[in-house]
């Protein structure tokens, strides 16, 4: 019995030392404008026609990302429809001078009455800024993340750890409101800390480690 103990004490320590040894970290989870995230049963994932992909990020790896994605939220109850005021952005940092665009502050302006389309194209001309730049490093996001961002004084928080090259990020917004809801990422689905992206089993884990505080629990 003694020795039985033993061992499952020791098979024990090693998961937990393999854990520790994880690539992935999670640099920061935060909720924003009081959202609740339990409130929204469908959700709708950022696509390429809705602006481009961070540089350095092939259509497989975006498939895969999404697909992770998909898979954690289905988990958690949630329904996949093209009209959820729910939008998954999503961001990948890069180092500033791959994105080859000039940077503005411009967002387009909704006069008041019924709200947007549940995704407006981005306006023709010079990608909105996405962000701070920080050591030459910016969250390059799908959807330009300053369309909604800068309108709301509650979200002030910028996590350093979040500009590191490789670093996923992924903001869950009220489309439809320009309202962001929440935020994740983590670090980091490079390869080897090379410009190479991880392949869909790193990218599942990263994703797994991505949703670890996620504030609607798998059912």
């Amino acid at each position: 019995m003694k020795r039985t103990t033993g061992l499952l004490a020791v098979v024990a320590a090693i998961v937990a030392m393999l854990g520790a040894c994880s690539p992935y970290t999670l640099t920061n989870s935060e909720i924003y404008n009081n959202a609740d995230l339990a409130d929204y049963h469908t959700f709708r994932i950022v696509t390429p026609a809705d602006g481009d992909l961070p540089p350095g990020m092939q259509m497989v790896t975006y498939y895969n990302v999404t697909a992770a994605i998909r898979e954690q939220l289905v988990e958690r109850g949630m329904t996949e429809d093209p009209n959820s005021p729910l939008l998954v952005n999503i961001g990948l940092t890069v180092k500033d001078g791959v994105t080859q665009v000039p940077y503005t502050t411009q967002v387009p302006v909704y006069s008041p009455g019924p709200p947007p389309p549940p995704l407006p194209r981005p306006l023709p001309g010079p990608r909105p800024h996405p962000g701070p730049v920080h050591n030459g490093l910016v969250p390059y996001f799908i959807y330009p993340r300053a369309y909604y961002w800068p309108h709301y004084a509650t979200v002030t928080h910028w996590v350093t750890e979040v500009y590191k090259e490789g670093v996923l990020t992924m903001d869950m917004v009220n489309i439809k409101e320009m309202k962001p809801l929440y935020s994740a990422s983590v670090s980091t689905i490079l390869d080897n800390g090379d410009s190479q992206l991880r392949n869909l089993s790193g990218i599942d884990k990263a994703v797994q480690v991505l949703f670890s505080k996620y504030p609607v629990p798998v059912r």
